[in-house]
């Protein structure tokens, strides 16, 4: 049986006016609905939108248990695939995870014509931490305490799961975070990042790390008035605004 999805979650595909698209995708334990208002402001540029929902995310925490960042990145490659076939030049977003994912497919896909990354997951972590997660899942702590929901406005509230995955979370830092962060330095894709000073889920160092490793064209914007889920926080339009400003001129070259 399947189990239904959380109201708002649901993926979003849009068929734009032109030849440019944009990949829109969500972080972890999040779901497409914390970055619905991203989509919607490319769509109203003219974009072609594909905004998937990552395996495992959007409906209840027991789907999650089984999947690991190889299913994330599958899926968010499937999107990309799905957009090529209507769009010639595609920006890639992402929040956290999101944005780790969007690197990802940078590095896969030179021919990306730009990357917009909102408070990503960029860092490996230090082997006591993925010894730690290993050891938890063993000992029969399958799930910690959540991480959704960090926003500093007290009117908006993220519909993330309310507890953090050990084993998913172990292998997005050691499948997917760990390599990534050695293809940094040979990527060339324009690249917008963008990230709040006061993230109390990724710390804003990550974006430093991934800022000084970057070979292309980087691009900062300070999200000041804003948590971790920026796209839902006080600079949300400052996010809708920055988006399409970017997706739109680089798309253009």
């Amino acid at each position: 049986m399947t189990n239904p999805i959380i109201p708002g979650a649901e993926p979003w595909s849009h068929i734009g006016g032109g030849q440019s698209g944009a990949l829109v995708l969500h972080g972890f334990t999040g779901n497409p609905s914390s970055m619905r208002g991203v989509a919607e402001a490319l769509a109203a540029a003219g974009f072609h939108i594909e905004m998937p929902r990552l395996p495992g995310h959007g409906t209840v925490i027991d789907d999650i248990l089984t999947t690991r960042w190889t299913d994330w990145a599958a899926e968010a490659e499937a999107a990309y695939q799905r957009l090529a076939q209507r769009a010639t030049h595609i920006v890639v977003v992402g929040l956290s995870m999101g944005g780790a994912l969007a690197l990802h497919l940078g590095a896969e896909h030179p021919e990306i014509a730009g990357l917009v990354c909102i408070n990503p997951v960029t860092m490996p972590q230090p082997v006591e931490i993925t010894d730690m997660l290993r050891d938890l899942a063993a000992g029969g702590t399958p799930v910690l305490p959540g991480i959704g929901s960090d926003i500093a406005d007290p009117d908006a509230t993220e519909s993330a799961y309310e507890g953090t995955p050990v084993e998913p979370f172990r292998s997005m830092l050691i499948d997917g975070i760990e390599p990534l962060s050695h293809r940094y330095a040979e990527m060339h894709v324009r690249l917008l990042l963008m990230n709040s000073p006061q993230d109390h889920v990724v710390e804003p160092v990550q974006a430093e790390y991934l800022a000084d490793r970057y070979a292309g064209p980087v691009e900062r914007i300070a999200l000041e008035r804003s948590y971790h889920v920026a796209t839902q926080d006080y600079d949300k339009e400052l996010i809708f605004d920055k988006t399409v400003e970017f997706a739109s001129r680089v798309v253009a070259h």
